[in-house]
């Protein structure tokens, strides 16, 4: 079957023989049912707009982390180390007491804005330490102190910092200092797809001996509680129990219930063995009433969900149910951990009950789980790239578990949640006017992968589209779901919008859907020779339909020139860009207009290798070339206006600011906004074009009758084949004025990769009015969009890695006709793949070891640098410091900054350096 050419990544194919003979490369050829059990409970439910349901949209008060304990959720659980079926009916999750606490550690815990100086900002340290595909095998590391949580002091010391200088860290308050914390490792390991085995180890670090409980839980999300009389419960008891274990025996009574979001699913009983010395406790999944809305307030069970907690912290004896039963269950294990030594749990979540004369199923734990661990090691080993170090190695496999521990259940259904469950009790007046009341149609029982399951506890659309492109290396079946969802009808709004994220779906993120659909198709056709047209052509069907939204929403004026708005760039401008403008002022975006022309030309391809099999695709390839050349041509020309985006004494993009007497403002923000316009490339060669006899024709008649249009966006390049053409907003010229500034380690380019702001800012801020942009390469100083994130500086992995395939791109169009001093301004000549190859290697640096055996990421923090039981433990971060690579902002975003493991995956294998005149290796694309 023949194939369009493609500008996949550019390694070569992965040795997929070799993982598909691995066990986990057997079980991903049927893993629909190994997948039925995974990590999919959220690291936070408090705190978010789901649960909101106060008057004025103020989440973060509304269900505080102190009412957590006591509230029941209404759409979806949290937990440590928290496991759940498909939809989220049980969950097992462990709950934790080092006897100096003030509460049970059952959830984690963080600040909220108005605390702390970085949005929401979890406080605790944990690690996601190993996971495959299957999720038969998975590990979590949580280190607990053995002094009590410093809760005030956090709050205390980041408010007195006043949201500047850096976050005050759990590790900064002397916790660990001397090492009295236990190490809680969780390991679950799956016998089959419905029998898990769990081991819980915990290592006691310091010199003496310390008390810890341990309370594993098994508890059912409550589904009953939401409408106007109580559904049937499920029901969790004690089940066979004797001196070899201890059962909890759940049994889902609700197949026939009207309530809930998801009647039609019925759970099959469970039953969790644990070991015989803990002493099992019973109370209910529902609200404590009293505490959390008054005095006067009656709950529905005398023994609510914060009865654990009251139990074992409290004393209170009466808060857990004498009867044994209840829909929240736990078996409690009285430790005393000796110093420097270890305990062990072990326990079995399975379908069937433990027979009374049979063997314990706790027997075969330890074989199950280290026999998972093995698979794992064997299927990460054939994952790995030849030429990757031991250490990249590891930072690529601990990438890959934070991405797969990142799934969780999204549960949410707008309309109703606008509305309320309980005609009697309405959500207060006014409150359907706050946020996402253009949503009601949006309904999810979908397994997501969310940005960060504490600090982004849900999906965002162009953070999602990042995560697609690493989860294809390990699971490509989950990453085109992944981006089909968003498009399927429960999701893409009938404009054609896709939602954005939680707090807005309204508001707009760069449209890089169809770049992650392009890709993710290209590296399952190059890695298994499976090309899955079903799904390019499905995506390119609703691409469609959101490429008009964007033409007709944010092109307001019809002149190819967007608006766009916040970009998910947050306080990158020296205005917030969400905000409206005076009536007929226009902000002319370079980046908006950059997105939309790589839109176009994303769009372009996937058309011509849809043609490949139905010529009728060829003519929306012509109508995309030709959108990209009118949207191109007017980021330099505006439709005859006396200014434009480009600026030639600069030889940079920049915003423009429009006034209703056509007055103008460009604002010199030397940033990301504009660079992003280099994302808008690609080339048609000769050869290529053969195939596409229509496309060719229209090609030919607009180079021939539109050649004004295409100069400076359609560069005609000599090479042996003939003429081809380099499709980008740059003329060769402005190109490499562009990247002269990209590679300036005075501008952009900072030891550890791109800078989202010049540090020419630094001395020479940019002032409009009474604002400004400043250089910011660490923390924002700025608190424009709230302080949540800094695009003033530090480096981000979505961009760098976008910039970096550019490069690769102009490199194989360009060839050695192109080549760039090192340092922009000075240095030895390279080629663009060469630059390329540089930038993928400072960004992987931040991770690695260097010469003196520390990770940049980490900072300046001695634990995580010198003390054994932490320097292999990596934290992926939101973004990082632009001049120490220091990690910065959430510091679980193994979302997109898992696009590391992508980067070790494409650069650390045996390729060959394209040109014009290379001939390709065997399967591997001209690229």
């Amino acid at each position: 079957m023949k194939a369009a050419a493609s500008d996949s990544p550019p390694s070569s194919p992965a040795p997929d023989a070799a993982v598909r003979a691995t066990a986990e490369g057997q079980r991903l050829q049927n893993v629909k049912p190994w997948r039925h059990w995974g990590p999919y409970v959220s690291d936070r439910a408090w705190g978010t707009v789901r649960e909101d349901y106060s008057a004025h949209g103020t989440a973060w008060h509304h269900l505080p982390h102190d009412l957590a304990r006591s509230k029941a959720y209404r759409w979806g659980e949290d937990a440590l180390a928290g496991i759940c079926d498909r939809y989220q009916v049980l969950v097992f999750g462990l709950g934790l007491w080092n006897h100096a606490d003030p509460i049970l550690k059952e959830r984690l815990y963080g600040l909220v804005p108005d605390e702390g100086n970085h949005g929401e900002d979890v406080k605790e340290c944990y690690f996601y330490l190993d996971n495959l595909p299957s999720h038969a095998y998975m590990k979590w590391l949580y280190k607990y102190p053995q002094a009590a949580f410093p809760y005030q002091d956090l709050i205390d010391e980041n408010s007195r910092r006043q949201g500047q200088g850096p976050e005050y860290e759990l590790l900064d308050t002397g916790i660990f200092d001397d090492n009295r914390y236990f190490d809680v490792f969780v390991e679950y390991a799956k016998a089959s797809p419905e029998d898990l085995a769990i081991r819980i180890t915990v290592e006691n670090r310091g010199p003496d001996a310390a008390p810890l409980t341990l309370l594993p839980q098994l508890w059912f999300r409550n589904q009953w509680s939401w409408g106007e009389r109580p559904g049937p419960r499920p029901i969790i008891t004690l089940g066979p129990s004797d001196n070899r274990f201890i059962t909890l025996a759940a049994s889902d009574e609700k197949a026939d219930s009207p309530q809930g979001l998801l009647e039609p699913y019925k759970l099959a009983d469970r039953y969790l063995v644990a070991e015989p010395h803990g002493q099992p406790l019973f109370c209910d999944n529902e609200t404590n009433a009293t505490r959390v809305y008054g005095p006067l307030a009656q709950s529905q069970s005398q023994h609510p969900k914060d009865g654990f907690d009251r139990f074992v912290v409290h004393g209170e004896a009466d808060a857990v149910n004498p009867s044994q039963t209840g829909t929240k269950s736990g078996v409690c294990y009285q430790q005393m951990v000796p110093a420097g030594g270890r305990v062990v749990l072990r326990l079995r979540l399975q379908p069937e009950a433990p027979l009374a004369d049979g063997p314990s199923p706790l027997h075969e734990v330890d074989a199950i789980v280290d026999a998972r661990k093995a698979e794992a090691d064997e299927y990460f080993a054939a994952i790995a790239p030849p030429q990757a170090s031991e250490d990249e190695r590891l930072v690529q496999r601990q990438a890959l578990a934070g991405l797969l521990w990142s799934k969780q259940i999204y549960l949410f259904d707008v309309d109703k949640w606008l509305k309320g469950d309980n005609p009697q009790m309405p959500p207060p007046p006014g409150r359907e006017n706050l946020r996402n009341r253009h949503w009601r149609h949006l309904h999810s029982m979908r397994l997501m992968l969310v940005p960060d399951k504490w600090e982004y506890p849900w999906f965002a659309a162009w953070d999602l589209a990042f995560h697609t492109v690493t989860m294809a290396i390990v699971d490509p079946d989950f990453a085109k779901q992944q981006l089909w969802m968003l498009l399927f009808e429960q999701f893409l709004h009938p404009s054609g919008q896709i939602p954005a994220y939680e707090w807005d779906f309204s508001d707009l993120n760069p449209p890089v859907h169809a770049w992650a659909v392009w890709r993710v198709y290209n590296m399952e056709r190059h890695r298994t020779g499976f090309a899955d047209r079903d799904f390019l052509e499905r995506c390119f069907h609703k691409l469609l339909l959101n490429f008009s939204f964007w033409v007709n929403r944010v092109d307001k004026e019809g002149n190819n020139v967007f608006e766009g708005g916040f970009l998910g760039l947050d306080n990158i401008a020296v205005i917030d860009r969400s905000l409206p403008l005076p009536a007929g002022t226009v902000l002319e975006q370079s980046d908006g207009t950059g997105w939309m022309g790589m839109f176009c030309l994303q769009l372009m391809r996937m058309a011509l290798e849809l043609a490949v099999e139905n010529p009728v695709y060829e003519g929306l390839a012509t109508k995309f070339f030709q959108h990209y050349v009118h949207v191109a041509a007017a980021m330099k020309h505006m439709g005859g206006r006396n200014y434009s985006l480009w600026d030639e004494a600069d030889g940079f993009f920049y915003d423009v600011l429009r006034c209703p007497d056509g007055h103008f403002e460009r604002f010199r923000v030397r940033s990301l906004v504009g660079l992003i316009p280099l994302f808008a490339v690609e080339r048609l060669e000769e050869h290529w074009l053969n195939n596409f006899h229509a496309f060719r024709g229209d090609l030919d008649w607009f180079v021939h009758h539109r050649d004004g249009l295409l100069k400076g966006v359609c560069e005609p390049i000599a090479s042996h084949s003939g003429t081809n053409h380099l499709l980008t907003v740059f003329d060769l010229d402005q190109l490499r004025h562009v990247l002269r500034h990209l590679m300036d380690p005075a501008e952009f380019m900072s030891t550890y990769g791109m800078r989202s702001l010049s540090k020419q800012h630094e001395q020479d801020p940019f002032v409009f009015h009474n604002a400004e942009v400043r250089y910011e390469p660490a923390e924002s100083v700025s608190k424009l969009k709230g302080g949540n994130s800094n695009w003033r500086g530090p480096i981000w992995f979505p961009t760098a890695f976008l910039t970096i395939e550019t490069l690769r791109k102009l490199g194989t169009a360009l060839g050695d006709d192109m080549k760039v001093p090192a340092h922009g301004v000075d240095g030895p000549l390279q080629d663009l793949w060469t630059v390329a190859h540089a930038q993928a290697d400072r960004l992987i640096s931040i991770f690695t070891r260097d010469d003196s055996g520390r990770r940049p990421v980490h900072g300046n923090r001695r634990k995580f640098q010198e003390d054994p039981h932490w320097k292999d433990l990596i934290l992926f971060y939101e973004y990082f410091h632009a001049e120490t690579g220091e990690g910065l902002g959430a510091s679980h975003q193994t979302g997109w900054t898992s696009l590391v493991a992508s980067l070790i995956d494409e650069w650390r294998r045996p390729r060959w350096k394209s040109s014009r005149s290379a001939q390709p290796e065997p399967n591997v694309p001209n690229l």
